[in-house]
């Protein structure tokens, strides 16, 4: 079976191209541009990110050899490296930004009936960041050490279907818990946090908003015991407490009660305590919810090492937040990808098998194989798949 259009060419049918054009016009984007338009930039820096590019000369010498193929694949513009870099620098990267918004809100919808390991019907954000390093004299603008520059991936993720919902960029020097600043609590969902997010000033925020926070507790924290309740240490819980903080400053920034719950990790031996405004679920959910924030951490692992992010197209400001605003897209749309088609694949199958077929010109039910594995569930074969998930 054979099909008129190129794997990445079916791919992009998948953007809302409208809504691209809305970000575009809300820059002015395309002001002046005659020839290599926004929408040929995207394309390109995605087709980079599928491809695992090494540099813009990787990319060039790329589309020379496929020159043929890039009109069927959408690529209407000239693909010249120093075009591209150019577009890279003046481009407005929040155009890149919006229209990442507009796939991860679409991402979210596919995968809100995702189970993520915690009887929970409320929606549940892991909240941490990631550090990205660059040389100094190549990019002087991201302030980080004295002779280590670097940029902040501040990242809030739905755990249903760890799909990115918030996401900031700054310089390496930004402290994770000025992060709480920007997130705007949904009321009735719960913000999972390691200690490095222990402001109680702006925990409040949260208490506030009707939101709640599970949050590891400082070893020195001043608190009082308001009173306990009934635990169950065959699941691991030691302590189950409301307390309100004793503290000169906490107890003015945090005036109401907390939960402190204390739970004892069985599985790596170390004891754990952990701060809630949530009094109704049980200890061992809360200690069960913190335990779902590892996605996060698997989230940037999986990003940093199947896409673009850490070797960067451009050195300015500009350009490093246009490629990973982009990184962000391609991952969103492959997660989109994999839920329209009902893939029985990983996120990480997936992107492989587009960088082998991305130019050949077969449906895409075929190149995943969708057929194929719906046979082989009728099949005594015990046959293991390739790649793992």
């Amino acid at each position: 079976m054979s099909s008129a259009k190129t794997v990445f060419a079916q791919l992009i049918d998948f953007l809302p191209v409208w809504d691209f054009d809305d970000c575009v016009r809300r820059y002015r984007g395309n002001q002046g541009v005659k020839a290599f338009t926004c929408y040929d930039q995207f394309l390109c820096m995605a087709f980079a990110q599928l491809t695992h590019r090494e540099s813009l000369r990787d990319l060039e010498t790329c589309f020379e050899v496929a020159q043929k193929k890039l009109y069927h694949c959408g690529l209407r513009g000239q693909m010249k490296r120093a075009t591209l870099a150019r577009a890279n620098v003046t481009r407005d990267w929040r155009i890149y930004a919006d229209f990442a918004q507009v796939l991860i809100e679409k991402a979210r919808r596919l995968h809100s009936t995702e189970d993520f390991g915690a009887n929970l019907k409320a929606t549940a954000y892991a909240l941490d960041s990631t550090t990205i390093d660059l040389c100094l004299e190549l990019f002087p603008w991201a302030n980080f050490r004295r002779t280590k520059a670097a940029v902040k991936m501040h990242t809030v993720i739905d755990l249903r279907g760890n799909i990115p919902s918030f996401i900031w960029i700054t310089d390496g020097k930004v402290h994770d818990v000025n992060f709480l600043d920007e997130v705007q609590p949904e009321a009735g969902a719960f913000y999972i946090m390691d200690r490095a997010y222990n402001d109680f000033e702006r925990l409040h925020r949260f208490e506030e908003s009707r939101a709640y926070f599970v949050v590891r507790a400082k070893t020195d924290m001043a608190y009082r015991r308001m009173s306990s309740r009934k635990i169950d240490k065959t699941k691991g819980v030691r302590s189950d407490q409301t307390i309100k903080l004793t503290g000169v400053k906490t107890a003015k920034t945090y005036p109401t009660e907390l939960r402190r719950v204390s739970y004892y990790d069985e599985e790596n031996k170390r004891k754990l305590v952990f701060l809630t405004n949530n009094f109704r679920l049980a200890p061992a959910t809360i200690a069960k919810l913190y335990k779902c924030r590892w996605q996060v951490e698997l989230f940037f692992k999986w990003i940093k090492q199947h896409l673009r992010i850490k070797a960067f197209y451009g050195n300015s400001e500009n350009a490093v937040k246009t490629q990973i605003w982009i990184a962000i897209s391609v991952y969103c749309l492959v997660a989109i990808v994999r839920q329209e088609l009902r893939l029985n694949r990983s996120l990480y199958e997936v992107l492989q098998i587009l960088d082998i077929m991305i130019l050949e010109k077969i449906p895409l039910n075929t190149v995943f194989g969708k057929n194929l594995q719906k046979n082989s569930q009728n099949d005594s074969c015990n046959q293991r798949t390739l790649f793992g998930d």
